[in-house]
């Protein structure tokens, strides 16, 4: 890809992701970015959201919601999708696990498989807390 040029919004929206667990909406990173540049539109943060997952300096993850979410953390990690609140948490694998989810597909494909993407989906621990929470309080 030709060197592009450089862009203060677009250096604000990757900082964003850099600093922020969240996995956020490429509306809720308007809503940051907006603070710092208060004319940007949600177009803009959309294209370079997209120009920066297509640039390998973000990572775009398609959720079951429609909504896609964005990670500034770009090495090899899973995402785990909590059921009930819908957050999105990064889960590490070592390498080993990671190869062999590659290496078992290939067993099972004609053709060659050389990387994956996954997204687990479960419950959380602060959700489960407070479903515990609230049948304890149901029994009493």
């Amino acid at each position: 890809m030709a060197n592009m040029k450089y862009s203060r919004q677009r250096a604000a929206i990757k900082d964003y992701l850099e600093h922020t667990l969240d996995h956020p909406t490429a509306d809720t990173v308007y809503l940051q970015v907006r603070k710092e540049f208060p004319n940007i539109s949600l177009g803009t943060v959309y294209r370079n959201l997209n120009l920066l997952a297509d640039m390998g300096e973000a990572i775009k993850i398609s959720t079951p919601d429609g909504g896609d979410r964005f990670d500034g953390r770009v090495d090899p990690h899973y995402h785990v999708v909590c059921r009930s609140c819908g957050k999105v948490y990064d889960l590490s694998m070592d390498e080993q696990h990671s190869q062999s989810i590659t290496e078992f597909a290939n067993q099972l494909f004609e053709g060659t498989i050389d990387s994956h993407t996954t997204l687990f989906y479960g419950i959380c621990k602060e959700c489960e807390d407070q479903l515990e929470q609230s049948q304890e309080n149901t029994s009493n």
